[in-house]
């Protein structure tokens, strides 16, 4: 029975964390979308934040169709948005593998930095 408090307090921490890291998240992404001139409350609506984050950096709206529907290109769509929005921010490929892989450094990095958005061209 004394394990039973174990667990609840392990499951309440976790859920509490999982919140912080949520809510960092949005509040990092809303910047990123009020630098690229896109309104920030997009950010926290499911399926237009990834229109709006294709619009950013420049690749055609169609794709959240491929993201929703086919199985391996949404990592691969994924992965392209990462480097595109390095790009878009004027970073280098190297910034955009800190993006790729260490995501929770970098994101912040792009958010509250003193990179600028400069809109690119076409990338399709």
């Amino acid at each position: 029975m004394e394990n039973d408090y174990y667990y609840i307090i392990l499951m309440v921490f976790s859920s509490l964390l999982y919140l912080c890291l949520a809510a960092f998240y949005i509040i990092c992404y809303w910047k990123i979308f009020i630098k690229a001139g896109k309104p920030g409350w997009a950010a926290i609506v499911p399926v237009y934040n990834i229109i709006v984050a294709l619009e950013i950096v420049s690749l055609p709206w169609w794709f959240i169709f491929l993201m929703i529907f086919v199985p391996v290109a949404n990592i691969v769509i994924g992965i392209i948005l990462l480097f595109q929005l390095a790009k878009a921010f004027g970073k280098s490929v190297a910034f955009g593998f800190g993006l790729l892989f260490l995501g929770f450094v970098f994101i912040p990095i792009l958010a509250f930095g003193s990179a600028t958005y400069a809109k690119p061209e076409s990338s399709v």
